[in-house]
Protein backbone atom coordinates (compact mmCIF):
# COMPACT_ATOMS: atom_id res chain seq x y z
CA UNK A 1 0.00 0.00 0.00
CA UNK A 2 2.85 2.06 0.68
CA UNK A 3 5.12 3.71 -2.14
CA UNK A 4 8.27 5.54 -2.53
CA UNK A 5 8.38 9.00 -3.57
CA UNK A 6 11.01 11.55 -4.51
CA UNK A 7 10.56 14.96 -3.34
CA UNK A 8 12.68 17.44 -5.47
CA UNK A 9 13.48 21.25 -4.26
CA UNK A 10 11.54 23.96 -6.25
CA UNK A 11 14.51 26.31 -5.81
CA UNK A 12 16.07 24.74 -8.89
CA UNK A 13 19.41 23.05 -6.95
CA UNK A 14 18.61 19.15 -8.05
CA UNK A 15 18.81 18.57 -4.10
CA UNK A 16 16.21 15.83 -2.97
CA UNK A 17 14.55 13.62 -0.85
CA UNK A 18 13.51 10.19 -0.37
CA UNK A 19 10.04 9.59 1.42
CA UNK A 20 7.55 6.83 1.35
CA UNK A 21 3.54 7.98 1.70
CA UNK A 22 0.24 5.96 1.80
CA UNK A 23 -1.69 6.59 -2.10
CA UNK A 24 -4.92 5.88 0.22
CA UNK A 25 -4.34 8.28 2.49
CA UNK A 26 -3.07 11.04 0.15
CA UNK A 27 -3.48 10.63 -3.28
CA UNK A 28 -2.48 14.18 -4.21
CA UNK A 29 1.03 15.03 -4.73
CA UNK A 30 2.55 16.21 -1.69
CA UNK A 31 4.22 19.61 -0.96
CA UNK A 32 6.54 19.81 1.87
CA UNK A 33 8.71 22.88 3.16
CA UNK A 34 12.28 21.15 3.72
CA UNK A 35 15.81 22.41 4.12
CA UNK A 36 17.66 22.55 1.08
CA UNK A 37 21.65 22.25 1.88
CA UNK A 38 22.04 23.80 -1.98
CA UNK A 39 20.62 26.70 -0.96
CA UNK A 40 21.02 26.88 2.50
CA UNK A 41 17.40 27.66 3.59
CA UNK A 42 13.84 26.30 3.80
CA UNK A 43 11.74 25.83 0.22
CA UNK A 44 8.67 23.94 -1.22
CA UNK A 45 9.75 20.39 -2.12
CA UNK A 46 7.43 18.67 -4.55
CA UNK A 47 6.56 14.68 -5.05
CA UNK A 48 8.33 13.68 -8.64
CA UNK A 49 8.12 10.66 -10.16
CA UNK A 50 11.10 7.99 -8.98
CA UNK A 51 14.18 7.90 -11.24
CA UNK A 52 14.39 4.53 -13.36
CA UNK A 53 17.03 2.79 -12.15
CA UNK A 54 18.17 0.49 -15.33
CA UNK A 55 21.49 1.19 -16.74
CA UNK A 56 22.05 0.48 -20.00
Amino acid sequence: MREKVRLVSTAGTGYHYYTIKNRRNSPEKIRLRKYDARARKHVEFVEQKMPSHSKK
